[in-house]
């Protein structure tokens, strides 16, 4: 059975072999067949209830089999899932709900209170709650009893939307990336390629599901009939466990998720005998961490990649060449074309910094409800004309530049580069060596604006657990290492965490208002006064 929607990808498991293990969530194992028959309840009762294709259907639960089960029966009847991440407020899911439109959302027990006070129940007509709730309301309905027969068969194609992927908002609302189950689909297809995955595998789904690159693990997953193994904690210790008593064999992950665990690994022994691949997206690896890995993955193939929510993914660095390019964002995925584009339009040659724009199948259909906004990122390319004719392209917004080999590195975003005295400087380049030095957690580099040089570098810090930032050391270091336009003016110390995006990502729009505003920005921790680096 070929897989054109996503509810494919999950019904040729059951024609091949239903009784074999699709998701584990503990000691819990769900089979293809189980998970087959209650989407096919969840989509009954949701038909019912007049859902229809193209309807969207809201989900904010916890990381479980039950997620799972409503984004297939919403795939299943043709409907627009709506996945929002459990970390977002109730403001948050209230913006996604009025702008998707959405008619049913699914939720806890443990939330339902808190949305009573708020506006987000005025506009559904059906509420599905996972677990128990005293809150009394005709549109109420609980998890167990949303389910009926088999659903009518429905006349989904691949080109249909399949689902509207939230941004993190960095500039403004969060806008709902418009993704059809091709781009969903083949996306699965070209990780499957490169990864090699296979029925075998087990893989640990930690990053949410609200994420293109969440979602992805249970559709590849599907795609070969594997097991996706749920887990809920981020803790190292926790995310050891569960690698080892699973058994699981491949593991992806964003920055801030290596991080914490690589000092975990380091500092005490553990096996992850299993584990055959790991990955990283999201974001570039400190230089650190990036260095560790292969000591403490030793049985791991390590691919990094890069990718936009607006076309998936774009490159990755085969687990071959990750020594000889370590910490390039590669070349492109099986089924993508990518280009590097001058700011004057012209197409870049090897060592030439540009936009990287992207040509394929993940490219999606824009912005839910922004066409203005959606023109500006997806659009023909008159530097590709004679090429590809007057084709939808997507502009990334970052600025890449290709080595000799044709691998591309990652320099910038196009909005956060910063210029002091006509130099370009990429902020991630300032990161890696304020990481390299050992004092610091993390850390965002960003521009200050200066009346004489444009811009000159300024760093926001959270400072390693247990310790004390010395700022005079780690400026030192910094001269030491870069050159000194890049050394920062001033380090901004941030107590505790820097906060994060619902993906897992930090905010670093939010972590850069706090500063820019002098204060007056977004609601954050306390960090101590300027510290001047001259």
């Amino acid at each position: 059975m070929l897989s054109f929607t996503v509810h494919d990808l999950l019904a040729k498991n059951v024609e091949a072999h239903p009784d074999r293990t699709a998701v584990t969530d503990g000691d819990v194992r769900v089979s293809y067949g189980t998970l087959h028959d209650q989407v096919e309840g969840l989509a009954g009762w949701l038909h019912e209830r007049g859902v229809r294709r193209g309807d969207r259907v809201c989900i904010q639960l916890t990381k479980s089999a039950e997620e799972l089960v409503a984004i297939f029966a919403a795939a299943r009847l043709g409907a627009v899932f709506v996945n929002v991440s459990p970390q977002r407020t109730v403001d948050q899911l209230a913006h996604n709900l009025t702008d998707s439109g959405s008619r049913v959302l699914f939720t806890e027990g443990r939330r339902v209170r808190k949305l009573a006070g708020s506006r987000v129940l005025a506009d559904l007509e059906q509420v599905v709650v996972l677990g128990e709730t005293d809150l009394e309301d005709p549109r109420l309905t609980s998890w167990e009893a949303a389910s009926a027969g088999p659903a009518p068969e429905g006349p989904s194609v691949d080109r249909d939307l399949a689902a509207l992927l939230y941004t993190s908002g960095s500039t403004g609302p969060p806008k709902g990336v418009m993704v059809t189950h091709r781009n969903l689909v083949e996306g699965a297809r070209s990780v499957v390629r490169y990864l090699g995955l296979r029925g075998e595998d087990r893989i640990l789904s930690l990053l949410p599901l609200s994420f293109d690159y969440g979602l992805n693990q249970i559709l590849a997953s599907c795609l070969v009939g594997g097991q996706v193994v749920l887990q809920r904690s981020p803790l190292p210790p926790d995310v050891t466990r569960t690698v080892d008593e699973a058994g699981v064999t491949c593991f992806a992950g964003v920055p801030p998720v290596w991080v914490p665990l690589v000092r975990h690994l380091r500092s005490q022994a553990a096996a992850l005998e299993t584990l055959r691949c790991v990955t990283n997206s999201g974001g570039a690896v400190p230089s650190d961490t990036l260095d560790a890995f292969p000591g403490v993955f030793p049985n791991a193939d390590i691919v990094l990649m890069y990718g936009l929510t607006e076309a998936f993914r774009s490159t990755y660095v085969p687990p071959g060449r990750f020594r000889e390019k370590k910490g390039a964002i590669g070349v492109p995925v099986p089924g993508v074309e990518v280009f590097v584009l001058s700011p004057q339009g012209d197409l870049c040659g090897p060592g030439e910094s540009g936009e990287l724009v992207h040509r394929g199948a993940f490219v999606s259909k824009g912005y839910w409800n922004a066409p203005d906004a959606s023109r500006e990122v997806l659009r023909p390319c008159p530097a590709l004309a004679d090429r590809i004719g007057d084709e939808v392209v997507c502009f990334s917004g970052d600025i890449v530049r290709m080595d000799e080999d044709g691998y591309l590195w990652f320099v910038g975003r196009r909005d956060e580069v910063i210029k002091c005295s006509g130099v370009r400087i990429s902020p991630t380049e300032v990161e890696d060596v304020l990481h390299a030095s050992g004092q610091v957690g993390e850390a965002v580099v960003f521009g200050w604006p200066h009346h004489e040089l444009g811009q000159v570098v300024h760093a926001a810090v959270s400072v390693l657990e247990g310790r004390e930032l010395d700022v005079s050391t780690l400026l030192t270091y910094c001269r030491r290492n870069m050159p000194s336009y890049m050394v920062p003016r001033m380090i901004h110390q941030w107590e505790g965490a820097f906060p994060r995006t619902g993906n897992g990502k930090l905010d670093r729009p939010r972590i850069v208002a706090r500063y820019r505003d002098g204060g007056r920005g977004p609601v954050a921790p306390s960090d101590r006064p300027f510290q001047r680096a001259e």
